[in-house]
């Protein structure tokens, strides 16, 4: 799937990966393969893909499709929200438009075109009731962003405005899903409408932040990062010491969810500084734009010290030159040789 190419702290050069997706859900689906449109997804996503099709996006993109309240099959097992559900077979012919349906009405935050959303999904054939991929059985939500070369049409024009806690039902002709060519590897035929059950877990943006309990920073060696959950960039103050030698990361707000592992790609906010004088070299905060990216494809110290931790968290890591850049800086940024890395990491999500 297409996506912009964020700034990031990969090994090679200052410019994140793209993260590989789950699912078939990307636009031009990277079918029960990945999320990401063709595999290729330049919203700094890893190439690490999975053995499920998502809706990724295709290549070009359709006018806006009619809303339309149905028809839409009945869903017969599996009907609250979080539950794996069991759909029945489209009957007569689908709405050329894109049919939604709110089944459980949410009341967590609307969801905005270009947010990422983390859901649990079904998709299934009209015509057959044949489930092409779920994210239910894998027990892992989706992540990805509703923007356009991101992920199938349908997908953004039926979530958006739709609330956190939702469980939504859509319809998607192929002309706002994966076009005339289909998803061979789905079994997605190019006149096969779609069916989706979308549980909306949670939504980010680029004012999202950690939200976890503050743990103290009482080491007076170390930086102090603040601990708003506001959005706005955190405060980093370096100490007038010598920097430490060895990695540090330490939790600022320590979460509640699921531990990184470091075959994961994850979804942060982060603000990066220089530990001799403190000055900012990058962050999301003043793009405006949140990054996501496989610990398989950043320097060392990110890997290392984002490894183990919560999803939820704010995380502190000093690197040490030989676990970031060394004597190999990035081409044109402010980052000198031997150059000890601070970062204050919001880990929002796991992908």
């Amino acid at each position: 799937m297409r996506a912009r190419q964020p700034s990031g702290p990969t090994r090679y050069r200052y410019e994140a990966p793209t993260v590989r997706r789950r699912s078939l859900l990307i636009a031009v689906p990277a079918g029960l393969v990945t999320l990401s449109a063709c595999g290729d997804d330049g919203s700094g996503s890893s190439s690490n893909a999975s053995d499920s099709p998502s809706p990724q996006a295709s290549a070009g993109s359709a006018p806006p499709p009619k809303i339309v309240d149905g028809p839409l099959p009945a869903i017969t097992a599996g009907t609250k929200f979080g539950e794996k559900p069991t759909v029945a077979k489209g009957s007569g012919e689908p709405s050329k438009d894109v049919a939604v349906k709110t089944v459980v009405a949410g009341g967590g935050r609307a969801v905005a075109e270009n947010d990422f959303i983390a859901a649990d999904y079904l998709g299934q054939v009209w015509s057959s009731a044949k489930v092409f991929d779920n994210s239910y059985d894998r027990k892992t939500p989706l992540v990805i962003q509703l923007a356009q070369g991101s992920i199938i049409d349908g997908w953004r024009y039926a979530l958006t405005g739709k609330k956190t806690g939702s469980r939504v039902e859509f319809s998607v002709p192929p002309t706002w899903g994966y076009g005339e060519q289909g998803n061979e590897q789905a079994g997605i035929k190019g006149d096969d409408t779609l069916v989706f059950v979308v549980d909306i877990k949670d939504t980010f943006n680029a004012k999202s932040s950690a939200r976890g309990k503050q743990v103290p920073q009482d080491d007076a060696a170390l930086p102090k990062v603040g601990t708003n959950t506001d959005g706005a960039a955190p405060s980093i103050e370096v100490p007038k010491t010598d920097a430490p030698k060895k990695l540090v990361a330490q939790y600022v707000l320590e979460g509640d969810g699921a531990e990184v592992g470091a075959q994961d790609s994850v979804l942060v906010q982060y603000k990066g500084v220089l530990w001799d004088g403190g000055k900012e070299f990058d962050s999301t905060y003043a793009r405006k734009q949140l990054t996501s990216f496989s610990l398989q494809q950043v320097v060392k110290g990110w890997a290392q010290g984002l490894t183990g931790k919560k999803v939820g968290s704010r995380v502190l890591v000093v690197i040490p030159p030989d676990l970031g850049y060394g004597d190999n800086p990035p081409q044109g940024s402010d980052i000198k040789k031997d150059s000890t890395l601070v970062f204050s990491v919001d880990i929002l999500a796991k992908m």
